[in-house]
């Protein structure tokens, strides 16, 4: 029959009851949703009194915090699981992580990391399958001294989780300042409702937890329910009595045997070696450089079709609309702004950047919808790079530059080139299209039909004047034209005596400049010079 020791009778027999084993470790695993594969496992204290019965953590955990016997019994559970793991590597079973707790009266005057060692130096276990817990309640009124032990763990090569992350008050704070390897989440956020308010800061926390590199574990999943919640909010990795309740030392073995194993890993892997957190904070150079002199910049995740817009700066928001807020932005579907085909564009560039992971660049356009100009559109040409990835999300860096004018001055020209060539096709006139800084000409029908000209030539105007198009006498002068050209002269015009027959031909250069004023293209033309009678 089960009865609720007393303080005194727990004190009395806490000695006897640890090294006789009635204060023990059970093991709850940790499984990957999505695989239904083990990636570790965490050893819970238990104390089973020959007498009195189960007793309740909650019940005997204060009482030996209180009277400074916790560093006995978390050590205790320690050597159990070194013994356990020893145990499973003599006997050929390969074990998963498994994670023991660390109580911040551990550290206190304590010389915790030498003594797990001694432990694990003892039973020869190697520490790639050992992970301490710790709770940010640890940090209180010691947060320098958890750091110092912190940075003990991880010199020994120990992997430290953070334990019922959300449970306290100061949880963003505690994280900044604690450089922990896994955050397990406390699925109390949720208290019975999927989505919520709840619901919101746990999907805040896995995505700045991707930025950081760092694993998420939802503790206390209890229903299939809140598991595919997690999983479709990026958290793949689960602990509760979904997959199993605390086991049994021989319950875990068996069950360890019975599924697949796998590794955790970091949830989005940064390219590069990108630091998220300089990037997040806004002292440093990278938030600088990123606010002020990249031009528009915007970083988002997309998955599943869906686009997210994590962060723009202020030179992005004017160069989608002037009207418009960072918030205003952040905060909406830009899928919203594009038309079907506009859309596809834009998702076939984000593909490529995927497939190629180098810059890819596309030109869409959007309609933007403000409260002061109501409806606008907008071309945007965007260079778009993937900076990270995460299974089926993928993290962009996206620079832009507002092209509506250019596009439109553009189509103006090419409308006018259009009515010109076909008022050409009528007269003896001849016209071409120069792209100067590919160096490449674009003839008219006329010039590919009667001077037999290819659709393009390249390294122009060397193939006309090896053609005989413009004789040797005048190559020079033509060459100089194009040097002008590149230099920003707006306009050229000359009588050549243009073919082999020599026959004289009014030839006109009009140059065409971007919004910055640089050369982009020129249009050419001959026309034919007929003597007066």
């Amino acid at each position: 029959m089960n009865r609720k020791m007393t303080e005194n009778e727990l004190l009395a027999c806490f000695e006897d009851e640890l090294k006789s084993g009635h204060i023990y470790a059970v093991y709850q695993p940790k499984i990957n949703h999505d695989t239904g594969r083990m990636i570790g496992a965490e050893a819970l204290m238990r104390w089973s009194h020959p007498e009195y019965g189960m007793q309740y953590p909650s019940d005997f955990i204060p009482v030996l915090e209180a009277h400074d016997l916790i560093f006995r019994a978390d050590l205790g559970i320690f050597e159990l699981v070194c013994r356990f793991l020893r145990k499973c590597l003599d006997d050929g079973i390969s074990p998963v992580p498994i994670s023991t707790n660390m109580s911040r009266y551990d550290i206190y005057g304590k010389a915790y990391v030498e003594e797990i060692e001694k432990i694990r130096g003892k039973y020869d276990v190697p520490v790639k399958y050992l992970h301490i817990e710790v709770t940010e309640t640890s940090a209180i009124g010691g947060m320098e001294l958890l750091t110092d032990v912190l940075d003990q763990l991880h010199s020994k090569g120990y992997v430290v989780e953070m334990d019922d992350f959300g449970s306290g008050y100061s949880s963003l704070n505690v994280l900044k300042d604690l450089a922990v390897d896994v955050i397990k989440l406390d699925m109390r956020f949720l208290s019975g409702n999927i989505g919520g308010r709840g619901g919101t800061i746990i999907s805040s926390v896995v995505h700045m937890a991707k930025w950081l590199g760092t694993p998420v574990i939802a503790e206390g999943v209890e229903t299939m329910e809140q598991a595919d919640y997690m999983k479709s909010i990026g958290c793949r990795y689960i602990q509760g009595y979904l997959y199993a309740k605390p086991l049994e030392e021989e319950d875990f073995r068996r069950k360890m045997e019975q599924l697949e194993q796998e590794p955790m890993r970091a949830p989005m892997d940064l390219i590069n070696t990108m630091n998220a957190g300089k990037f997040w904070d806004p002292t440093s150079m990278e938030t600088l450089i990123f606010n002020n002199f990249v031009g528009g910049a915007a970083i988002f995740t997309y998955q599943d079709g869906n686009l997210e817009v994590l962060r723009t700066n202020k030179k992005y928001v004017k160069t989608i609309c002037v009207d418009l807020t960072e918030q205003e932005v952040i905060g909406s579907d830009p899928w919203k702004s594009f038309d079907e085909e506009n859309r596809r564009i834009y998702e076939e560039t984000l593909r490529r950047a995927i497939e190629t992971e180098d810059e890819e660049t596309c030109e869409t356009w959007r309609t933007i919808q403000s409260k002061t100009c109501g409806e606008d559109k907008v071309c945007i040409r965007s260079f778009i790079r993937m900076i990270g990835r995460a299974e089926n999300q993928q993290l962009f860096y996206a620079m832009v530059q507002n092209i509506t004018a250019e596009k439109q001055q553009y189509d103006q020209l090419h409308d006018s080139e259009r009515r010109f060539r076909f008022a050409s096709e009528q007269i003896n006139v001849y016209a071409w299209e120069y792209d100067i800084s590919k160096k490449e000409m674009r003839p008219c029908f006329r010039c590919m039909r009667d001077l037999h000209l290819p659709p393009l030539l390249e390294n122009y105007p060397e193939p006309a004047i090896e053609m005989g198009i413009f004789p040797p006498d005048y190559a020079d002068m033509y060459r100089d034209w194009h040097r002008q050209l590149e230099q920003g002269v707006d306009h050229l015009e000359a009588i050549i005596p243009l073919t082999p027959d020599r026959v004289p031909f009014h030839v006109r250069y009009t140059l065409e400049k971007d919004e910055a004023g640089r050369p982009l293209k020129a249009y050419g033309s001959a026309a034919l010079v007929v003597d007066k009678v």
